[in-house]
């Protein structure tokens, strides 16, 4: 008769034990449908930051925005086209590695112009040259930190003789890059900028190595007073600024423990000061959006997710203990 009891006690146990793993798998799968559902939400919420930042912004603006963890994005004006300013010299930053890759073009390469030279040859006007006369001379890698950190027009010019623009302009059109172009004068959309970091950032544009070499470059950007400006002085941010006429950009990729997260921001004003400090409100505000918002959410899931499973396993063992 014992035995029978002690039986049937350890069926039900077993049962209990049963009904416990299938609720923890019912209380998971709930959690994972509320994630898909969170971020339903929150690209709502994405727009609706943007859309705060831009209230009372004279100009247009063309605007992208992705956590590369999540996928979460938001867009606006991402086809239109604008003037790129420097941010074309990525495009110059990434043909170079690629032939860099290939064997084509040594980093210890030694690149020396007469500045004249090269001021006719791409068409520079003498009242906009940075330089007027003598050589320039410098190494492929001393071209190519001049060129991203501080925007140098004429290491720019230096590494353009040297790699051809026709190379450049089949670089976009191998990697998709179809708003984009270098012509006279070049042209881009926020969409193409976008899509070219987030190529960067996954390794689709040269291999890890070359790179990595590209992230660390545009890592050391000195000119940050657009997309770095309002955060904190210890944010990671690769990226490249643009200023020509009427038009004033930043574009890169903000590192974050919490994921890091691609924004491209393209403007067309009467006024760069305004602009520059539009931009970085709008930096400031999408860093808060991922940094605060997000974690909040993910605290309140874990904290609630937890407490069903601490309730359900307590129950269960006062049932098991009863038996």
């Amino acid at each position: 008769m014992r035995n029978k009891r002690n039986s049937k006690r350890n069926k039900i146990k077993l049962l209990a034990f049963i009904l416990t793993v299938a609720s923890i798998a019912v209380i998971l799968n709930k959690s994972q449908s509320a994630n898909h559902a969170i971020n339903q939400r929150t690209n709502n919420s994405l727009k609706n930051v943007v859309g705060s930042a831009l209230i009372g912004a004279k100009g247009t603006y063309g605007i992208v925005v992705k956590n590369l963890k999540t996928g979460e994005a938001y867009s606006i004006n991402a086809h239109k086209v604008y003037e790129p300013g420097s941010l074309y010299k990525i495009w110059v930053m990434a043909t170079a590695f690629v032939k860099i890759q290939n064997g084509i073009l040594k980093a210890d390469e030694l690149l020396s112009e007469d500045v004249n030279v090269l001021s006719d040859k791409f068409n520079i006007s003498s009242k906009t040259a940075e330089m007027t006369e003598g050589i320039i001379t410098l190494t492929v890698n001393q071209a190519l930190e001049q060129m991203i950190t501080i925007s140098h027009n004429y290491a720019t010019l230096l590494l353009m003789e040297r790699i051809k623009r026709s190379s450049i302009n089949s670089f976009l059109a191998k990697n998709g890059f179809n708003e984009s172009s270098l012509g006279e004068p070049p042209h881009s959309t926020p969409y193409d900028i976008a899509l070219f970091f987030e190529k960067l950032y996954k390794g689709e544009l040269v291999d890890q190595e070359h790179t990595n070499r590209m992230l660390n470059l545009l890592k050391k950007q000195k000119l940050n007073d657009k997309l770095p400006k309002h955060l904190p002085k210890d944010t990671v941010v690769a990226h490249k600024t643009g200023e020509i006429n009427f038009f004033s950009h930043d574009a890169g990729i903000v590192f974050l423990d919490e994921g890091d997260y691609m924004i491209v921001v393209l403007s067309e004003t009467n006024s760069w000061v305004s602009a520059n400090e539009r931009i970085a409100k709008i930096s400031k505000a999408v860093y808060d959006y991922f940094t605060n918002k997000n974690k909040s959410v993910f605290e309140k899931r874990h904290s609630e997710r937890i407490r069903q499973l601490t309730d359900l396993v307590g129950m269960t063992n006062f049932c098991l203990f009863y038996l």
